[in-house]
C-alpha cells in the first residue's frame, strides 16, 4: 500500500489527538512531513512523536503553504474561523484536504471552498465523523436495505453532558458564536449532517428554537465568585472545576489547559485559564439548549433536540418506517418488523478509536480516496457537507427569529447571490 504524505495545520485535540495518531498506529500508510502550530509546546511535541525536523515545523499556516507543495494532502485542524484561510490556499497549491468540521461559521465562505476544490480538482473532505463509525454505517444499511420501509420521521437527540458543555460550551474554546462558532455549527454539525445523510433527500423547511437559558450570571447562586477555586458556594456546585478536573474520571480534560496533569499544574491551570472561571461568569453565548424541525422532499420529518443538561454525553435516535422501527443508542440498534413482529438487535463492538471509531475510519476512507482519485467525491465531500451546513446555518437563523420557518431553497438562492456578488 502507497504511504501517502501530509501536512499538519493545526496541532491541537483534533489534529495531534484525533486524527494525526492514524500515522503511528500504521506508518506504512501515512507519514507527516510538516506542522504548523502557533503553541510551541505543542508544536514541538508533535515534531518529537512525528519525527518532523526544525525547519519543518512553522507557527502558522501562510509560510508553510507559501512552500512549493511538500505532500499530497494537508489536515487543517486549526478554529472555527480560522479553517477558510489556509483551506483555500492548500487546494490551490493542490493538496487534497481533509478539514475538520465545521466548514465556517460564514456561509459564503463555505460555499466558496466548496468552489475552490471543484476549481482544483481536489478532495476537500469534511470530518463528519458519524458517518464512518460501525454504529451509523450500520443504520444507513439497514434502511438501505429496506427492512423498516419508507422512512418517515426521526428523532435524534444529542445529550452533550453537563461537565462537557461545561467545559467546551461555557468556559472553552467553543463557548462564544463570536470567537468560534454558534452550537448548532460547533457541535450539532454532526448532526444535521448524518439527519441528511440518513433521509438522502433535500430538507426543504426548517424551524429552531432555544437559548442561553441556565449558564448566565443572573443565574449565579449567593456567594458566589468569578473563579471557582475562591468561590464559597463551589462545593454545592455541580459545574464545579475543580471537582471536574481534579477527578480520576475528568483529569484528562485538564489537557486542554496544562501539559502536566499534576494536582499542582491543574490548580495553576484554574488559577490562570477561562476553565477555573465560574460558569455563570464566562463570555460565552451559545445557547445550552436548542430543538430543530425539518421537513424533507416528500415529505417526512426530523427533530433533533440537543440538550446539556444530561447526565450521560450520547446521542439516542429513533427512526420510524412505513414497515418498521429503528432504535439506537451508541453501541445498540434494535429493529422492529411491524409484519412478523420480530425484534433484531445489533451490537456494535467496543471501538478503540475516537468518535466511536470515527477518527481513523474517516482517515482511511481519505486515504483510499486520495490514492484512487480520478475526480469523485468522497463520503463526506465538501459539497455535501454544504448541504447539511444549510441546515444548521438556517436553523440558527430560525432561532434568532423567533422561530421563523426557512424555505432552504429561498434561502440557498439568496446565499448564492449574496456569494456572486462577493466574487
Amino acid at each position: 500500500m502507497t504511504q501517502i504524505k501530509a501536512i499538519l495545520i493545526g496541532a491541537g485535540a483534533r489534529g495531534a489527538g484525533g486524527y494525526a495518531p492514524y500515522a503511528l498506529d500504521y506508518p506504512h500508510e501515512l507519514t507527516f512531513v510538516a506542522v504548523a502550530e502557533a503553541d510551541p509546546a505543542r508544536r514541538t511535541r508533535f515534531a518529537e512523536n512525528y519525527g518532523i525536523p526544525p525547519e519543518r515545523c512553522y507557527e502558522s499556516w501562510e509560510p508553510l503553504l507559501a512552500e512549493p507543495q511538500l505532500a499530497e494532502i494537508a489536515v487543517i485542524c486549526t478554529q472555527d474561523r480560522m479553517h477558510f484561510g489556509p483551506t483555500m490556499q492548500a487546494l490551490d497549491k493542490q493538496y487534497h484536504v481533509l478539514l475538520e468540521k465545521p466548514m465556517s461559521p460564514e456561509p459564503k465562505e463555505c460555499l466558496m471552498m466548496e468552489q475552490a476544490a471543484v476549481r482544483n480538482n481536489r478532495l476537500l473532505t469534511i470530518c463528519h465523523v458519524l458517518r464512518y463509525t460501525p454504529f451509523w454505517s450500520a443504520i444507513k444499511r439497514v434502511i438501505q436495505e429496506g427492512t423498516i420501509g419508507e422512512v418517515a420521521s426521526i428523532q435524534l437527540n444529542e445529550n452533550v453532558g453537563y461537565w462537557h458543555i461545561a467545559h467546551s460550551f461555557v468556559r472553552g474554546n467553543w463557548n462564544n458564536s463570536d470567537k468560534a462558532s454558534p452550537m448548532i455549527l460547533a457541535k450539532s454539525c454532526h448532526d444535521m449532517d448524518v439527519l441528511s445523510w440518513l433521509m438522502d433527500r433535500p430538507c426543504t423547511q426548517v424551524t429552531s428554537f432555544g437559548s442561553l437559558m441556565h449558564f448566565r450570571e443572573e443565574q449565579a447562586p449567593e456567594g458566589s465568585a468569578d473563579r471557582c477555586l475562591d468561590c464559597q458556594v463551589e462545593a454545592t456546585c455541580p459545574y464545579s472545576a475543580p471537582r471536574f478536573y481534579l477527578s480520576q474520571e475528568y483529569k484528562g480534560w485538564a489537557g486542554h489547559f496544562t501539559q502536566e496533569l499534576t494536582k499542582p499544574n491543574i490548580i495553576q491551570g484554574l488559577r490562570e485559564t477561562d476553565y477555573g472561571r465560574c460558569v455563570y461568569r464566562s463570555d460565552n453565548n451559545v445557547v445550552d439548549h436548542q430543538v430543530v424541525n425539518m421537513e424533507f422532499e416528500g415529505g417526512a420529518t426530523a427533530m433533533f433536540s440537543m440538550c446539556g443538561f444530561t447526565y450521560e454525553q450520547e446521542r439516542r435516535i429513533q427512526i420510524m418506517g412505513t414497515r418498521g422501527e429503528l432504535r439506537g443508542e451508541e453501541d445498540k440498534i434494535t429493529v422492529f418488523d411491524f409484519l412478523t413482529g420480530q425484534k433484531t438487535e445489533i451490537t456494535i463492538p467496543s471501538q478503540s478509536s475516537g468518535h466511536g471509531g470515527g477518527d481513523s475510519g474517516i482517515v482511511a476512507s481519505f486515504l483510499n480516496e486520495v490514492r484512487s482519485y480520478n475526480g469523485q467525491e468522497s463520503l463526506t465531500s465538501a459539497s455535501a457537507s454544504v448541504r447539511s451546513h444549510l441546515i444548521a446555518f438556517a436553523a440558527e437563523k430560525s432561532r434568532l427569529n423567533q422561530g421563523e420557518s426557512i424555505n432552504l431553497n429561498d434561502y440557498a438562492q439568496e446565499l448564492m447571490a449574496e456569494g456572486n456578488a462577493v466574487k
